[in-house]
């Protein structure tokens, strides 16, 4: 018999056992159980029970019903059209589905009349019709048939390699085929389907009645079976209800496991100790509130108020600020700061681009005035020091930033990844702001955490300006207390967007221009961007071939064309950083009308006079993208437009996308627009720190309910139980289920 911390290698054979390792990272019973179906073929009374949509997968076992062999419309070949009906014969519902094979001479003698079959392949719509384009397919013998294949091999397309594998003995038990459904995992060419079913079925014979680990009375309140039950189900159903209900309990252990790794991690937070910051009623924080020329919305002074009650704390900050584009993040994150300085301690801003970081000392430094010149004539008597360190400075400036750093001279160091590399030192570390978390992975804030002095760690600020849908932050930032700002600070108005067709509307992109001319002749600016740099240079998959518009190129056409009698600047990545510098201080100064650039300007850039933006290529921007570059524009009290200019047609869903954002100023409505089209799997994307590659059934977008009930159930547990020690059983189904190393923070699309 088995159980769950079994090694494969004793139940399936050591060269089964490696391939399974080396492929799949499955070593145990319990990761080799946890490998569900993706999908099930299916033998039931209807083939087809809804309406699939174009493009999806089908897998049936099916009979043919009959078959018609015609030629090709081009006169070369045969197409064979085959109809196949369920295989039960005695089925109430006889609904059928075509199945066309492109090479009719060829399968014509195996594809016939009476032909029981496994077809699997992509569903297409003719004359509103479902239909199999040239399925793979495998014979199948008659139920209760001891000679299962023999002769040639009988299967074509992804399912050959099942005939083969039955010829020689090596493949899955044939009688599976009779079931109603059929297990169909993620396979790869060197571990197939049928090897993963083969193995599924042998481990499962032998395994022992599993322990479950989740208490009764968590099953009963949310209604799920038992994890033994779930297992073999979920592996070898007999009804889709069966399906749903081992779904639904592994599906809670997904959730469960991320939940508890979560809440292990906010237990060990408020284990660690901060340096309290209470506010000081006369100290630089009181001083800058008093010569702020605005009243804070009220939404900034709430949050305000959450930040401030977490500083004054003994144990670490861990707070998300996440809020509209524009919405007065930074104006928060910076009397947050002022706040640390008042006790004695420094700051560090976090941002991930040198023209971000550039841009933030400029602009704290503006609205700091004389608070910020500490050491400098003109400064007031409780003064900070704002200093710059980013990798590309001349050598004498970053060895005068570093040094202000490690004296302590500057209150305010704001800089890039430099500032986590070896040889970056803080006199006294206090807090650690980091601007668009989601370009940075968890090490990277843990490094520079590890910045503080020895037996501290700093309080932590985390802000976006991408909204993050509810499931993503109870789940991936789940570690993090979330503070939001909706409302806009008063007087700035909505950002007007508008689509427009460069192939069917070529008058719309001249009027585009046209438009940044008249901005212009009133005193405003504009930006034009460009999803990629130049030739050979792409800033997007397949950018060149797709034909899309260079910003080296546009640039010239501008300022010889349409835009001649235009001051036009260049911007992007590839410039020197004193160079992009510069073109940003220019344009800020108002000396540059139009900016031509790439997405350097995506995030922080804050230019109040810019009122037009006109992206070029829209479609190769992602949804939160095309809202983080519009939020640029109308940041001062003048309306914003943003032009939208794109080859697709109308008719396409890259079109109708690019309406959709046009069609709303809502940050958090795109985001969860984003998280629809892309889904999660693209949403935690290619790892910073690992992959959640685990997490199989749960979805992001579709199971908030059971996020929520996990994460209540874990905090109870980890509140009683920290180290889970009590509950061997949980502390096992964490390790099995998610890697803990690998915990995925947001990424960027």
């Amino acid at each position: 018999m088995a159980t769950l911390t079994d090694r494969l290698d004793h139940l399936l054979g050591q060269k089964t056992a490696d391939a399974l390792a080396e492929v799949f990272d499955i070593s145990t019973v319990q990761d080799l159980l946890r490998h569900y179906p993706h999908r099930y073929a299916t033998r039931g009374t209807g083939l087809v029970d809804q309406r699939p949509e174009e493009g999806a997968h089908l897998t049936v076992v099916a009979r043919v019903s009959k078959t018609d062999l015609r030629a090709m419309r081009s006169g070369r070949g045969f197409l064979l059209k085959a109809t196949l009906v369920p295989d039960q014969k005695d089925a109430a519902d006889q609904q059928s589905i075509d199945a066309t094979f492109f090479n009719g001479q060829k399968v014509k003698h195996l594809v016939r009349t009476g032909t029981r079959a496994m077809f699997s392949g992509k569903v297409k719509y003719f004359n509103n019709k479902p239909e199999l384009t040239h399925p793979s397919y495998l014979l199948l013998p008659e139920p209760g048939e001891e000679d299962i294949v023999s002769g040639s091999i009988r299967g074509a397309g992804e399912l050959a390699g099942m005939a083969r594998s039955a010829q020689d003995g090596s493949g899955v038990d044939m009688s599976v085929f009779e079931r109603s459904l059929i297990p169909l995992y993620p396979a790869t060419r060197d571990v197939e389907s049928w090897t993963l079913m083969r193995c599924m079925r042998q481990v499962l014979d032998q395994l022992d009645d599993v322990e479950d680990p989740l208490p009764e009375s968590v099953r009963r309140e949310h209604g799920l079976i038992g994890l033994d039950e779930a297992l073999r189900l979920v592996h070898l159903p007999e009804t889709q209800e069966e399906v749903v209900r081992a779904r639904e309990r592994l599906r809670f252990d997904e959730a469960a496991a991320l939940q508890l790794v979560l809440a292990q991690r906010r237990h060990t937070a408020e284990g660690r100790v901060a340096p309290a910051c209470p506010p000081k009623p006369h100290g630089i924080a009181a001083a800058f509130d008093a010569m702020l020329p605005f009243t804070l919305t009220d939404g900034q002074q709430a949050v305000a108020e959450e930040i401030s009650a977490d500083l004054t704390r003994p144990h670490p900050m861990n707070r998300l600020l996440q809020g509209e584009v524009g919405s007065g993040k930074t104006i928060v994150a910076l009397r947050a700061m002022l706040q640390v300085v008042d006790s004695g301690h420094q700051c560090a801003l976090l941002a991930p681009t040198e023209v971000l970081a550039a841009q933030h000392a400029r602009s704290i430094r503006q609205m700091l005035g004389n608070l910020g010149t500490a050491g400098e004539l003109d400064a007031a008597g409780n003064a900070t020091r704002v200093t710059l360190l980013t990798g590309s400075m001349p050598v004498a400036a970053r060895r005068t930033a570093l040094l202000e750093a490690v004296t302590g001279d500057a209150g305010i160091v704001i800089g890039t990844h430099a500032l986590i590399q070896d040889g970056v030192e803080f006199f006294n570390l206090g807090m650690v702001v980091v601007d668009e978390q989601h370009r940075f992975g968890v090490e990277q804030r843990d490094a520079l955490r590890g910045r503080a002095r020895e037996g501290l760690s700093p309080h932590l600020l985390v802000m976006t300006a991408t909204p993050i849908p509810r499931t993503i932050a109870m789940t991936v930032l789940g570690d993090l207390e979330t503070s939001t700002l909706r409302e806009l600070p008063r007087g700035r108005s909505p950002i007007v967007s508008r689509v427009v067709s460069a192939s069917e509307k070529p008058a719309w992109v001249d009027r585009a221009w046209e438009r940044i001319r008249e901005e212009v002749a009133q005193g405003r600016q504009a930006y034009v961007v460009c999803s990629r740099i130049g030739e050979g240079d792409e800033e997007g998959p397949d950018a060149k071939e797709q034909n899309t518009v260079a910003a080296l190129a546009l640039f010239d056409e501008l300022r010889f064309g349409a835009l001649s009698s235009l001051e036009v600047g260049l911007l992007h990545g590839r410039l020197p950083s004193d160079e992009k510098d510069a073109v940003m201080k220019d344009f800020t100064a108002g000396r540059i009308d139009v900016l031509v650039c790439t997405t350097v300007v995506e995030v922080g850039v804050d230019v109040p006079n810019a009122t037009v933006m006109v992206l070029q290529d829209a479609d190769r921007f992602g949804v939160s993208q095309l809202h983080q570059l519009r939020g640029r524009v109308g940041r001062g009290g003048h309306q914003g437009l943003c032009i939208l200019i794109t080859e697709m047609s109308p008719q396409s869903p890259a079109y109708q996308r690019l309406t959709a954002v046009a069609g709303t100023n809502d940050g958090f409505e795109l985001a969860q627009l984003d998280l629809a089209q892309r889904r999660e799997g693209d949403v935690l994307g290619a790892a910073q720190s690992g992959s959640l590659s685990t997490l199989r059934l749960l979805s992001l977008l579709d199971h908030e309910d059971v996020i929520e009930a996990a994460r209540e159930f874990a905090q109870k547990v980890v509140t009683a139980d920290p180290e889970l020690t009590a509950h061997p059983g949980l502390a096992s189904m964490v390790t099995a289920a998610l890697a803990i190393d690998k915990i995925e923070f947001l990424e960027k699309s």
